[in-house]
């Protein structure tokens, strides 16, 4: 049995999905971060960092319970548990996990920013504001690209990778972006809207 420790983020979801997807069992520990919950003692000593998502496998390597925080090393994690969502072959494996990267270092911080400036920012910033839609715009470009000539993110299947950046871009309303501005990634984001695994896992933790 798996311990999830979310809240109904972009982050959060990456592990909803994929734990629906990989069928492994869990149960959800909400951490309501608009009352400060994850920096609650107890919490901190499973995600050192005071964010969600975290994990406790309680059926870890060797049988003996671990914790893990941070999204992306979660799902890596997840996925090799299960065997499944990352392929073995080197080659599809690291291109697994470079687009798995470009989430973690890119769409997620950018994006990130624009619903910051665009929706939350208790001012606005002009400068701030016309800095990240641009970004948005553009990472949302090299998205489009990609997927122009490939069904997934990783190539020729779904994978982590896929997981990881679809909760980001469902908010793409926030970041001042049309989908219709971008065919391929329309496409790709209808194909995986409409999975019921990441349906269900949408809808945790809210």
């Amino acid at each position: 049995m798996i311990t999830l420790y979310t809240w109904a983020t972009p982050n959060g979801q990456k592990i909803s999905i994929a734990l629906e997807e990989l069928g492994l069992a869990y149960r959800v520990r909400t951490v309501d971060i608009t009352r400060g919950e994850q920096f609650d003692p107890a919490f901190l000593e499973i995600s050192p960092n005071n964010k969600i998502p975290a994990i406790v496998d309680h059926d870890g390597p060797g049988g003996a319970p671990l914790a893990m925080f941070e999204s992306g090393a979660i799902l890596i994690y997840l996925a090799e548990k299960s065997g499944r969502l990352l392929p073995n072959e080197p080659r599809a494996r690291f291109e697994t996990l470079q687009w798995l990267m470009m989430q973690m270092g890119s769409i997620g911080p950018m994006l990130g920013q624009a619903h910051h400036f665009r929706r939350f920012a208790p001012e606005r910033i002009p400068y701030a504001i016309e800095r990240y839609t641009r970004e948005a715009e553009r990472l949302y470009g090299v998205l489009d690209k990609r997927l122009a000539d490939h069904e997934w993110l990783a190539g020729g299947q779904y994978s982590i990778a896929d997981i990881a950046t679809y909760p980001w871009l469902a908010r793409h309303a926030w970041q001042g972006i049309e989908l219709a501005a971008f065919p391929n990634v329309r496409r790709w984001f209808d194909t995986i809207a409409a999975r019921p695994a990441v349906q269900r896992g949408m809808e945790i933790g809210r």
